[in-house]
């Protein structure tokens, strides 16, 4: 399917790997000039090649956004290498407690810190870029969520607690731009299958026992887990063609939604 986004420039924050890197490809492989957004130059430039093979041009914006200057010098840098930016990704974000410690253990701080990167980054480059495509009638702002963000497995209280936050700003800022013709719109996936989960997944592997290569481990994670309605976990494209499509012209309609991946994982209805 032609999703009509040729010639459209997009920024994907946190794409210098994993969901992020799968989505600045499918864009690329649409048509896309695509900004790489990281912290590290030289992982960024891996994904920059990758989008340049899809014929489109590729520039690279470094910045920590959990900081105000982090993330005016990235939207500076990405306005810049295509004289604009029509689609903002904002898939930057981290869980800071991947040992899942108990809630008494997690400081105040650690909460904050969660927020700042998890919502405030998406706050920060939507208030910087939102205003041009406003002023040019057509946008789109898609930001990657969580099902943590809704009900909580384990102890990831901090991160889900800011990714609620996140889809509460999801519905919010699609309310003030709907009339202007820039949606904003949220995807949320389940566990899906990068270097940081793989590391994770073999860190349980060692506390719980699991035997085999990782596609062992992988069915041991889901069957733990219990309601998982696909039995394995999700590949990034999964995600990225999700994006691509709530970024094209096929989705004006298509305001204020959440749009699950996560292999019927979730057990609530809505968000």
């Amino acid at each position: 399917m032609d999703l009509e986004l040729k010639g459209r420039r997009a920024l994907v924050t946190g794409s210098s790997s994993g969901i992020g890197a799968a989505i600045a490809a499918e864009l690329a492989a649409e048509g896309v000039s695509v900004v790489v957004h990281g912290r590290d130059r030289e992982r960024a430039a891996l994904t920059a090649a990758e989008v340049s093979r899809h014929g489109v041009e590729a520039a690279i914006a470094i910045g920590d956004l959990a900081t105000d200057e982090g993330a005016a010098a990235v939207a500076e840098a990405a306005t810049a290498a295509f004289d604009g930016i029509d689609i903002l990704v904002n898939n930057a974000g981290a869980v800071l407690q991947m040992n899942e410690p108990d809630w008494l253990k997690i400081t105040l701080g650690e909460w904050f810190d969660s927020y700042n990167l998890n919502v405030g980054a998406a706050v920060r480059l939507s208030q910087r870029l939102s205003p041009a495509m406003v002023e040019r009638g057509w946008g789109r702002i898609v930001n990657i969520s969580s099902v943590s963000g809704s009900e909580m497995r384990g102890r990831l209280l901090e991160y889900g607690a800011a990714k609620s936050a996140l889809n509460s700003f999801t519905v919010n800022l699609s309310k003030a731009l709907g009339p202007t013709g820039v949606t904003v719109n949220c995807v949320i996936p389940g566990t899906i299958i990068t270097p940081a989960i793989e590391r994770w997944i073999d860190t349980l592997s060692e506390q719980r026992g699991w035997a085999g290569d990782f596609a062992e481990k992988e069915r041991a994670y889901v069957e733990e887990r219990g309601t998982q309605a696909i039995p394995r976990l999700g590949r990034p494209r999964e995600i990225a063609v999700a994006v691509a499509w709530l970024a094209s012209p096929l989705s004006a309609y298509t305001t204020g939604a959440f749009l699950r991946v996560e292999g019927g994982l979730a057990t609530t209805i809505g968000a």
